[in-house]
Parts: C-alpha cells; sequence; structure tokens
C-alpha cells in the first residue's frame, strides 16, 4: 500500500487533519487527527473526506479512522444539604457564565428523580441520541451540552428507582460522548445519598461548590454535605448564599426573608472560602421556568452569577 500526499487531495483545512493517507487495491485509508473537534465537526470532516477518496477512479473502498487525545475533563460537583434552595439554578448559570468566558463546559443534571435542567436551559423535549452504547449530550441555545434524566423521560412521570438504578443512571449521563468539553458541572440531587457515593466513587471530582439559604436549618444540611466531601478527599471550593435580599419591586426596600450572611459566617466559621451571593428576585425565577437564564443576558441580575463563575474559573486554572 502506497502513501499519498494529503496536501495533494484535500484542500489546506482538511488536509492538516490528514495524518496519513495510503491507497492500494482500490482501498484507501485515512488517517485523521480529530482532537478538540465535536461530534458534529468530525462528522463533516469525515463526510469531505469519503467525498474526495469516492470520485477517485481507482478507490472502491474507504476508511476513515478518527484519532484524538483523551479530553482531560474536570468535574465540579454543585451541591446541597437539602432541596429548595436554587441549585439546579446557580449551577445552570454557572454553566452559562463560564461558556460566556470561554469554557468548553457541559451540564450533568444528576438529579434523578427531579430533574429541571431541561426547562431552565430551554431544551425540555429534546431526545439524546445514542452512538457506540453512550449518550450524546443535547444542545442548548446557551453553548452548554446538558444530559438529564428529563431528556430520557416524559416530562411530569415519576422516576421510582431504588439506588444501584440511580447509580446507574449517573453512570451514564457522565460516561458519554462528551467531545472537547473540559468541564463538566454536575447538578447533583439534594442531600448525601446513592448518586452522591456513586459519584464519588467512579468519577471523583476535583471540587465541589455549595449552596445554601442563609437560614441555620439550610446551612446545617450543607454542613453534612460539605463533610462527605471531604471525607472523600474532594475540595470544597467555596460556599454560595441564594435568596439573600428581596428588593420591593413597588418600593424598592430590601428585605431578608430567609436572613442574611449565615452563609458567609458559616464559611468563616469552617474556614472555606465564600464564593458569593445571589439575591431572591422574581425575574431569576421566571427566567429558569420559560428557560431563559440571566447568566445569558448583560442584566444586573446576571452580575452576581458570573462574579461567582470567575472565582470558580481562577480556582480551576490555578489546579491545572
Amino acid at each position: 500500500m502506497s502513501s499519498t500526499d494529503p496536501k495533494a487531495l484535500f484542500p489546506e483545512a482538511v488536509a492538516a487533519r490528514v495524518s496519513s493517507l495510503a491507497i492500494a487495491k482500490g482501498r484507501a485509508i485515512a488517517i485523521v487527527d480529530a482532537a478538540g473537534l465535536g461530534a458534529g465537526e468530525r462528522e463533516a470532516l469525515e463526510a469531505d473526506i469519503r467525498e474526495v477518496l469516492e470520485k477517485r477512479g481507482d478507490v472502491t473502498e474507504v476508511r476513515v479512522a478518527m484519532t484524538a487525545e483523551r479530553t482531560a475533563r474536570k468535574l465540579i460537583a454543585v451541591g446541597s444539604g437539602k432541596g429548595g434552595v436554587g441549585k439546579s439554578t446557580l449551577t445552570a448559570n454557572l454553566a452559562i457564565a463560564l461558556a460566556r468566558m470561554g469554557r468548553k463546559v457541559g451540564l450533568v443534571d444528576a438529579d434523578i428523580y427531579g430533574p429541571s435542567q431541561p426547562m431552565i436551559l430551554g431544551n425540555q423535549g429534546q431526545k439524546p441520541v445514542a452512538r457506540e452504547e453512550k449518550l450524546e449530550p443535547v444542545p442548548s441555545k446557551y453553548g452548554v451540552p446538558v444530559l438529564s434524566m428529563g431528556h430520557l423521560v416524559e416530562p411530569g412521570r415519576a422516576i421510582a428507582w431504588r439506588g444501584p438504578m440511580a447509580g446507574g443512571a449517573l453512570t451514564q449521563l457522565v460516561d458519554a460522548h462528551w467531545g472537547d468539553t473540559e468541564l463538566l458541572l454536575v447538578d447533583l440531587p439534594p442531600g448525601t445519598g446513592d448518586v452522591q457515593l456513586t459519584m464519588l466513587q467512579k468519577f471523583k471530582p476535583a471540587g465541589a461548590v455549595l449552596v445554601s439559604t442563609p437560614q441555620d436549618l439550610a446551612l446545617i444540611d450543607a454542613a453534612r454535605a460539605g463533610q462527605l466531601f471531604d471525607q472523600a478527599g474532594v475540595p470544597v471550593i467555596g460556599l454560595v448564599e441564594n435568596m439573600a435580599g428581596y428588593a420591593c419591586p413597588h418600593c424598592g426596600e430590601v428585605s431578608d426573608p430567609f436572613g442574611k450572611g449565615g452563609v458567609e459566617e458559616a464559611a468563616g466559621r469552617l474556614e472555606l472560602p465564600f464564593l458569593g451571593r445571589i439575591p431572591l428576585d422574581l425575574a431569576i425565577r421566571e427566567g429558569g421556568d420559560s428557560g431563559a437564564p440571566p447568566a445569558a443576558t448583560d442584566d444586573p441580575l446576571a452580575q452576581p452569577f458570573h462574579d461567582i463563575a470567575a472565582k470558580l474559573d481562577a480556582w480551576i486554572g490555578a489546579k491545572s
């Protein structure tokens, strides 16, 4: 089998990706460097190569082998000790903010029993496809691909699974075709159950962000979640205080229905970084319900999310 110079056959951009090309006895074999390409880009590149080679009179069979270095992908867990503290909303907005900063970020909705990311990211009703027995993430209009049980079951359908099944579902969502995604944010269910244990055993995160509202009960539960990560050797990147401060839309007066500063005080007591606070604002809730998270806009409500994302980005950069 003789070697052929790819530059003699393909456009410059395609030829640069073809590591080697051999043609003999009607068979053409192209070895292609697909590093950094997403699934769609790989398919388009292969189609371009096949189109050129199949037009040749001396070629009856084309084989294209894609090679790429495995992406060094970091997992960041976003957890809370209890439900209803806005963890999913924070995760989605952080992912969008990081994507706007240039990070190649994906999102795993690991809240198996109460998935909400399809609604927040505006791709509810879309189904992931399987390739080579692994799922392809569902794209979103915000540049953040996502996988969720909400994409796999009918909306509104209850999921009644025992722990091992939930752990298996998490494995499918994380161990998917994430392409060149360099960072996965994992939106964990509340508490310290089977899903968290499966993640720690199979996909140990690089770090964790804990979310809590300011009141004491939520802080106690958040501390339990922090202890789980600490026992597993996963560093807690910092704490976020959610639903802190409500500005009356009529008079502008700011009140604190859930208190204020409790999470920051807890962070100081635990010697952990305090990443910031998110206000209690109707527009944040409406944005999540309508698939229009504020972090995707230049609205002032986006700023707290971008500030927290910048601290997270700096932490990741320092660990790289």
